[in-house]
């Protein structure tokens, strides 16, 4: 596995690679779900990229970018072990080198939920994706489901920007328990991971209940709300049932499908997960 540091260097590995091509950006912290989309690209691609950056901008004044649990060494390992062929990790300077003043924001997709709670969060995501895709240019691009408001701000903004790349969508990883996997799950004490479960368990319930014929988008929500309510180490940021491609938020019945999605904080660390009912 080649490691790249700078754009010339990268660009000239890159120009040996046979296609397709498929890329896995992330920031680090990589686990098994992150390493399953490694595998589908690899099983999907003549070669593989990765990008290795933590990229500051997608991180608000108050979180966790200097705590965020990303080790260089063990994430290389990790991705040579899975077969990736060639690696951008570049330092900060040059993805934002002095003066950089370009920002990239999809009006309307990226201002709800995740975008609300954390203002700044999606401008930071598609500045530094649509940077990375420009110096990668990768056939097929492989995005996590876990990240579902992600997911689609990205795929708007290739779409609308008409870029020549395939956005490929993962499905979320879990333990066998039904935790989705996440680097942040990493800062759980055992009686946080414990009520952690609550997430998965309320989407379940809500999932079970709409593939048993409930459509009314309120009491679907509500399921979900009074299984987290029942954890007390649970506080609730929100709890969405949305279009599945606008993300506009539902109410009445549902036709068709619908993106239910939550995040909370369990204590100190703040988590996401979702599933698409129909």
């Amino acid at each position: 596995m080649d490691i790249a540091r700078t754009i010339g260097t990268f660009r000239e590995a890159r120009a040996t690679l046979l296609p397709p091509v498929g890329l896995f950006p992330t920031l680090g912290g990589i686990h098994a779900g992150h390493l399953a989309l490694v595998d589908q690209a690899r099983d999907e691609c003549a070669s593989v990229i990765s990008t290795l950056f933590l990229n500051p901008a997608q991180f608000g004044e108050d979180e966790d970018l200097d705590r965020y649990p990303a080790n260089e060494s063990e994430d290389l390992s990790s991705l040579e072990k899975h077969g990736v062929d060639l690696v951008l990790a570049p330092p900060s300077n040059l993805i934002y080198p002095k003066g950089f003043s370009t920002n990239v924001h999809v009006r309307g997709i990226s201002d709800r939920l995740e975008g609300d709670r954390r203002p700044g969060h999606f401008d930071g995501v598609t500045t530094v994706v649509l940077k990375l895709l420009n110096i990668t240019t990768p056939d097929r691009a492989y995005f996590g489901e876990k990240d579902a408001q992600q997911l689609r701000v990205i795929r708007r903004m290739v779409r609308d920007l008409d870029l020549p790349i395939e956005i490929v969508a993962c499905a979320t990883v879990r333990d066998p328990d039904g935790l989705a996997l996440s680097s942040r799950n990493a800062y759980l004490s055992a009686e946080e991971r414990t009520a952690a479960l609550s997430l998965s368990r309320g989407l379940q319930l809500a999932n079970d209940a709409f593939i048993a014929g409930e459509r009314d988008a309120n009491r679907l929500r509500n399921l979900v709300r009074l299984e987290l309510e029942a954890e007390s180490l649970i506080q609730i940021d929100y709890i969405s049932l949305a279009d599945e491609e606008t993300l506009n938020e539902l109410d009445g019945e549902l036709f068709g499908k619908g993106l239910l999605s939550l995040a909370v904080h369990v204590r100190e660390t703040r988590l996401i997960d979702n599933v698409t009912l129909g």
